[in-house]
């Protein structure tokens, strides 16, 4: 590089001092500037910003967006969406959150897998980011799902996409810890939940309120609505606030005037995506369905596990009875792929492994309920079975949507039996799904049936959950509305019954009794026929049809009614002990529940007063037979412990009683009760040749026991008397001292004296001993002989003999000394023992 003359000369000497202050001087400059930002940024600038976005939302083009960053979306919301790899919105997307983010009410219907979730979870973020909420605010907006499977996965997407923000969120729902929920609650800004939980805090918790909410947002919006969730949800609805934003997704978005106007929408933007679309399902995804008997289901359904072992499948059952003996039998039969099973009557915490566990697997097959068909994104299913037809078209759509999800493929499979393929075929065209009909070769069926009567032979617990799916899902069938589809009566029961391994069908008494009242309607129609005119037929004919869509369940109002009024022929088929006779407590429970809809609610039933009468002579009757089977079946008596005074425990029988029912009145059916007059003679009787006699042979017993008690005390105050006198004499006769030396003389040499020889002539007369015995037991009577020998070897008997000299004495010490040696009590004093024994020696040396 070349250098310009006279260039050196230009450069001046630089001076440190004057260079020091210059840059001190552009220091403090910048460093005011910079610290005049920072305050700026805090408190006007980010606020500037919001402005600036809320200005643009006036301009928002849905059909121009082709990227997340084409809305006017913070800069927070977009890193998150980008880390969360959320790049390109979906058409439901594009559609809803313009409106969305402009504060206007939306209903939002789309297929299944279209990305419903983040078109309402952008709105919310942005909402609480243009109010600048902070955790002190308390509730900003409220996410309500249908079940806790969908609520767990929307707040799992809601912490990927809004991380960056400093907003706090919380999932409440049913089998979680209440205590903990309660405790931060009321510092949630975002609430992912269930409307069973969230009215539990909105009751029992003080500090958790919803009167500063700004957006409300129902997911599955059509399954809230309902009447399933219709009176918890008005309940909800009363604690928010009027002035609220309100957002409804679905699959399946409800019409209905009177739901919105529950909701109170305020001029809602109706986004229907695929409302011109040929079909309501996705394009990717083949539907078929299959005719089948009903005992052959278990068979196809282990035959097609066993042909797509490398799949992941999803297998929908209409009850979780099902569900849970079916998914027990599979997990023996060894299908030869991973078998999980999800339903309602889980607990929490294992309901939220078996979903994360089908969500890792890549080869699985799930059996569930209807819990699983709304909402839930399980990555890469292959095959949707529908193992037990749906209640209706929407409920088919949202379970094929499990796959064939935002453009990937999937295969679904329905299974019709063929009463139900008639009317559901119908309903699946008006709802534009297209299915088609496929054959079933039975040459590659296997059956099973051997297998399951094996397991149930083995263990009584799988007989008694295969007793409870037959009527479980008898009970769903009978209790769905849509009786052209759903036709118990046409079921083939016993065929079914074997083809779950049972070698009996279980007795269904509901539907014993809905059989009855249907004859019944039968011969009125025809009748009304015969009579009427056709006009009057039709009517009747509607009238009835009605009554059965409004309420399904009322033939099984008076069930523990009509368990006593069975005939012995019916109860011969199954043990009362038998678990068929009766359903197990989750059955309960639903028809407990159900027995508000038996009610006449619309006013529909015309004959109330009739019914009520026959309700009260049924009951009249039903104690009567309860009568005669407490006699028929000849329970035991309670049994009666009596303790001895040894402390030991007779156990008493007392003589079976009959049952009070009158012998003149056993085989009347028509009475209505009991005769009381005839039940009070019976007692007389009982009460003279039973409750009497017992009576008075207890007393006596107590007599004889008091008696023998005052003998025994009068006996030792003898013994005690004649002690004491001989004591105040001080001397004994010579005779009896001589006596008593020989006697000493004799246990001597009993007990230490081996050399002495025995002489025998001291041993007192056995013969004059046991009569004497004999005369004592004799006196006392032959009932208490075992009471007197007990007491023989006591000393009670000891005094009875001192009349007779002391040989019995001295003979019973002197066997006692044989076996067991004691010390010698003679009666002396201690100076005369000294004595006795110096002599004693002295003889011996």
């Amino acid at each position: 590089m070349r250098i310009k003359k006279g260039q050196e000369k230009k450069k001046l000497p630089q001076d440190p001092v004057r260079n020091f202050e210059r840059w001190k001087k552009k220091h403090d400059k910048t460093r005011k500037q910079t610290t005049g930002r920072k305050k700026k940024r805090d408190w006007e600038i980010e606020r500037e910003n919001i402005q600036k976005l809320v200005s643009k939302y006036t301009e928002i083009n849905s059909k121009e967006a082709v990227k997340f960053s084409d809305f006017p979306l913070s800069k927070k919301t977009l890193r998150g969406l980008l880390e969360a790899q959320y790049r390109q919105p979906t058409e439901i997307q594009r559609q809803t959150i313009g409106f969305a983010l402009q504060g206007k009410d939306v209903l939002g219907a789309a297929k299944t897998g279209s990305g419903k979730t983040l078109a309402f979870l952008i709105p919310v973020l942005e909402c609480l980011y243009r109010n600048q909420w902070t955790a002190m605010d308390g509730l900003g907006a409220l996410i309500i799902s249908p079940t806790r499977e969908l609520a767990y996965q929307t707040f799992e997407v809601l912490r990927k996409v809004g991380k960056n923000h400093d907003f706090s969120a919380g999932l409440v729902i049913g089998g979680k810890d209440l205590k903990d929920e309660s405790l931060k609650i009321h510092r949630t800004n975002i609430i992912i939940c269930t409307p069973g939980r969230l009215l539990q805090h909105m009751d029992e918790n003080s500090t958790f309120h919803a009167s500063d909410l700004h957006m409300l947002v129902l997911d599955e919006a059509d399954r809230i609505l309902d009447m399933g969730f219709a009176d918890t949800l008005n309940a909800i609805v009363e604690n928010l606030p009027k002035t609220r934003q309100t957002l409804l997704f679905s699959a399946t978005q409800t019409k209905s005037v009177k739901d919105l106007a529950r909701l109170s929408l305020k001029n809602p933007e109706y986004v229907w995506v695929h409302e011109q679309a040929k079909f309501s399902t996705p394009a990717t995804l083949e539907q078929s369905y299959v005719v089948c008997e009903l005992h052959e289901k278990v068979n196809m359904l282990f035959s097609f596990l066993k042909s797509h072992l490398q799949k992941k499948i999803i297998v929908f059952f209409a009850c979780c009875k099902e569900v849970q003996y079916l998914f027990r039998v599979f997990c023996r039969l060894r299908p030869g792929i991973s078998v999980l099973a999800l339903h309602g009557k889980q607990h929490q915490m294992k309901r939220m492994e078996v979903y994360n566990d089908f969500v890792r697997k890549k080869a699985a097959v799930l059996f569930a309920t209807d819990i699983a068909a709304r909402g839930l994104d399980f990555p890469a299913v292959n095959w949707v079975l529908q193992f037990d037809c749906p209640e209706d078209a929407n409920t088919y759509i949202h379970r094929v949507g499990r796959t064939a999800r935002y453009k990937e493929g999937g295969e679904a499979l329905l299974i019709l039996l063929p009463s139900e393929e008639k009317g559901m075929i119908a309903q699946l065209q008006e709802k534009k799904v297209p299915i088609n009909k496929i054959q079933v070769n039975p040459e590659k069926l296997t059956c099973v049936r051997q297998k399951l009567e094996a397991f149930l032979a083995q263990e009584k617990e799988q007989k008694e959950r295969a007793q409870r799916c037959f009527v479980s899902y008898l009970r769903s069938i009978f209790l769905m509305r849509n009786k052209d589809v759903f036709d118990v009566f046409q079921l083939k029961l016993p065929e079914y019954a074997m083809s779950l391994g049972l070698a009996v069908p279980p007795r269904v008494r509901f539907l014993n009794k809905a059989q009855k009242e249907k004859d019944e309607v039968t011969q009125e129609i025809s009748t009304a026929a015969d009579s009427d005119s056709d006009e009057e037929l039709k009517n009747f004919k509607a009238q009835f049809r009605r009554d059965q869509s409004i309420n399904p369940d009322s033939q099984s109002e008076e069930e523990e009614q009509d368990e006593e009024e069975e005939s012995d022929e019916q109860e011969a088929e199954v043990k009362p002990g038998d678990p068929l006779c009766s359903t197990d407590e989750d059955d309960d429970e639903d028809l407990s529940l159900l027995t508000v809809k038996r009610k006449d609610v619309f006013n529909v039933g015309e004959d109330t007063d009739e019914s009520e009468d026959s309700n009260v002579k049924i009951k009249k009757v039903s104690k009567f037979k309860d009568a005669k089977k407490a006699q028929k079946r000849n329970f035991r008596v309670n049994t009666k412990m009596v303790f001895t005074e040894g402390g030991e425990a007779v156990q008493q029988w007392p003589p079976l009683q009959r049952a009070v029912v009158p012998d003149d009145e056993e085989d009347s059916e028509n009475v209505a009760g009991i005769n009381i007059e005839a039940a009070k003679e019976h007692l007389r009787k009982e009460d003279q040749e039973f409750d009497k006699k017992e009576h008075s042979r207890k007393i006596k017993e107590r007599h004889r026991e008091k008696r023998l008690k005052e003998k025994a005390e009068r006996r030792e105050a003898s013994k005690l008397a004649k002690e004491e006198k001989k004591r105040k004499a001080g001397v004994c006769d010579e005779e009896e001292e001589e006596e008593e030396e020989e006697d000493e003389e004799v246990v001597a040499y009993l007990s230490g004296a081996d050399d002495e020889e025995f002489d025998p002539s001291i041993l007192p007369d056995p013969d004059k001993v046991r009569n004497s015995e004999d005369e004592d037991e004799e006196s006392d009577g032959p009932e208490f002989a075992g009471r007197k020998r007990t007491h023989s070897n006591r000393e009670d008997d000891d005094d009875e003999d001192d009349d007779d000299g002391h040989w019995g004495t001295g003979s019973k010490k002197a066997k006692h000394h044989i076996s067991e040696p004691k010390p010698l009590d003679t009666g002396l004093s201690l100076a005369e023992d000294e004595e006795l024994v110096l002599h004693l020696l002295g003889g011996q040396s």
